[in-house]
């Protein structure tokens, strides 16, 4: 029986992505080969308790809601999340996986919206990039890269007018704390840049607040 290790459950609302807003059960997955200086759960790197896949269907469907998003850490560092993925939508649930875009997205299942974030400059992993992800996107998966700086927001700009149009949402996030999110709106207004401005909601409401 596939089995995972994971820090913790809890459900919250989504405060990224398509689903932002929907009352969500977050599955957080221990481990991440990542260390962005802007990580705000650097407690899910160690530790951990392993529970099987049919263990956190059962807390799925104990949870009332039908939105589950499996996150990390970095989810895909561990081989078992894939099967996790596909249980939870045989099981009905709409699914959505949060991936840091340093591992390959190809193997995971097709009804998974996959949110791949793409490191900047200022995240200290920018070198950690797998860009061939990009490559496999779908109309239902979101591009997100959080900016430090005006340096990272041109190089986000860059990089997006140097690739083929993408077939998904390209949400582009104020680093908390680094810029301030007028600031980021007036630049890509001023580049008239065709991406969605994304501010974190949970933190808006719940701060740093772990399990928020």
């Amino acid at each position: 029986m596939s089995r995972v290790k994971l820090t913790e459950t809890f459900v919250s609302i989504q405060g990224e992505a398509d689903a932002v807003g929907w009352p969500t059960l977050f599955i957080r997955l221990t481990g991440c080969p990542l260390r962005c200086v802007y990580c705000d759960t650097q407690y899910s790197f160690y530790g951990g308790e392993w529970q099987t896949v049919e263990a956190l269907l059962d807390v799925a469907r104990g949870s009332g809601v039908r939105h589950v998003c499996v996150t990390g850490g970095e989810p895909l560092a561990q081989k078992s999340c894939l099967p996790l993925l596909t249980a939870l939508c045989d099981a009905g649930f709409s699914v959505s996986l949060e991936t840091s875009g340093a591992m390959d997205i190809a193997p995971v299942d097709p009804r998974v919206s996959r949110v791949v974030d793409i490191k900047t400059p200022g995240s200290g992993e920018v070198a950690r990039n797998r860009l061939g992800n990009l490559d496999l996107l779908r109309s239902h998966d979101q591009v997100k890269i959080v900016v430090c700086s005006r340096a990272d927001y041109e190089w986000a700009r860059n990089l997006l007018r140097g690739c083929a149009a993408l077939p998904c949402q390209v949400l582009v996030s104020p680093g908390w704390g680094q810029v301030e999110p007028r600031e980021l709106a007036e630049w890509i207004l001023a580049d008239r840049l065709d991406v969605r401005l994304q501010i974190q909601l949970h933190k808006i409401l719940w701060g740093n607040e772990p399990g928020r």
